[in-house]
Order: C-alpha cells, then sequence, then structure tokens
C-alpha cells in the first residue's frame, strides 16, 4: 500500500475539528496524541463565552449541548455544540469532541479527537485515537490503545513498518468510516476515509480507503480516483 494512505491529507477533510491548525501540521495524524492535552488548554480560554460554559478549570461545554446529569466529565475537556452525552458516559480527560456528536451511554474516552458529527453511541472505548467527520462505532465495538507486551506501537501497512515511538495509540479512523458492532480495533489501527469494518472484526495494521474488511480481511477495495 502507498504511503500516502496513512497521512493526515488523506484520512481526514480539512477543518472538521477545532484541533485542525495543529492536525494539519502533522503528517501522521498519531503524531498529534501527545499533544491533545495542550492543544484542549491552549483552545479553551479563546472559545466565546456566550456560546460555551465553563463550569470548572479545564472544562468548556457548550451551551448548546446536551449532557445527562449521570455522565463524568474530566479535565481537560471541550464538548462542541449540539452535542449529546448520555448518559453514564466516563470522559476521563484529554477530550477534544467536536459539534453535533453522540457520546453514549456507558462510552469511556481517554485523550481522543472526536471530529465533528461522530457516532460513539453504545459501549464503546475510544482511547489515544482520532476520528473523522462522520465516523460512526457500532454498539460494542473498542479501540485497544496498548500492546499485551507494553512494546511501543509499530504501524503495519504490508511490508512497511513506522515506528511511532509511542506505547498507546488506538486508532485513526479517517472520515466516514463505519465500524461494526463488537469489533476490536488492535493498537496502532489506520482505517481509511469511506471504509466499512463488518461487525465482531479484528483489525490491526492500515486499512485503505473505499474498502470493505470482512472475516479478517480487505475483501473489496473501490477506487474513487
Amino acid at each position: 500500500m502507498s504511503e500516502i494512505q496513512k497521512t493526515v491529507a488523506a484520512l481526514y477533510e480539512p477543518g472538521h475539528t477545532l484541533a485542525w491548525p495543529w492536525l494539519s501540521k502533522c503528517t501522521y495524524p498519531w503524531e498529534i496524541l501527545p499533544s491533545i492535552k495542550e492543544i484542549i488548554m491552549t483552545l479553551g480560554p479563546t472559545l466565546d463565552p456566550e456560546r460555551y460554559d465553563h463550569p470548572e478549570e479545564g472544562v468548556w461545554i457548550a451551551k448548546s449541548a446536551k449532557v445527562f446529569p449521570s455522565a463524568y466529565i474530566g479535565s481537560p475537556c471541550i464538548i462542541g455544540e449540539d452535542t449529546e452525552v448520555r448518559h453514564c458516559a466516563f470522559i476521563r480527560g484529554s477530550a477534544l469532541i467536536g459539534n453535533g456528536c453522540v457520546i453514549g451511554n456507558s462510552v469511556e474516552l481517554k485523550n481522543v479527537i472526536i471530529s465533528d458529527s461522530v457516532q460513539v453511541p453504545h459501549y464503546n472505548y475510544v482511547g489515544d485515537s482520532v476520528l473523522g467527520y462522520k465516523s460512526h462505532m457500532g454498539a460494542g465495538s473498542l479501540t485497544s490503545n496498548v500492546k499485551s507486551d507494553k512494546t511501543l506501537v509499530v504501524v503495519k501497512d504490508g511490508k512497511e513498518a513506522v515506528e511511532t515511538g509511542l506505547k498507546k495509540f488506538g486508532a485513526m479512523l479517517g472520515d466516514f468510516v463505519e465500524v461494526g458492532c463488537n469489533s476490536v480495533l488492535n493498537p496502532g489501527t489506520v482505517i481509511g476515509c469511506h471504509s466499512n469494518i463488518y461487525p465482531t472484526s479484528s483489525v490491526r495494521g492500515v486499512i485503505p480507503s473505499y474498502s470493505i474488511f470482512k472475516s479478517g480481511k480487505i475483501v473489496e477495495v473501490v477506487d474513487k480516483n
């Protein structure tokens, strides 16, 4: 596969996250993971107080967002406009959540960029990951962000292996990615835009854009060029 499959430019349309000025300067999207906390703390004080509440140190929540009383919001965190955070969501911190998102019941987030119009609606864990515009994770699907042997994560793309230097790295989802129910995205997974992961899949490595992943392999790639 081409190296371009893994780049920010290939995975994301511009402007669908407040982190875009930082993300756009990265070659690979996982390069932004160590900076998410700092980005949130830089952005937060610049947000319009007419549109965002600031209920506690390091937390900014859009006035138009709906946050259920049982949700836990840890610092630092930004929750965008018209986003819904449902019952028992556990936002541990370093979560930059865009506009029009759904963070569902019993969903756990940690050190993530959730772009606009993303849905993680039921029993999902998303850690050390970037989710692109209008991506969706089906019920029970999750990112596994630490290797079982605790070594640094390597992104594998065919015969190519890219060292990330990161111990914690879940998944990079491109725009319009659909992840089926009860799927596991193993550490260092990169899924290209408009791709579809079938339910109960175990995914690792780089999945190209406009593809279907089923039964442990890529079964179709649609050429959109």
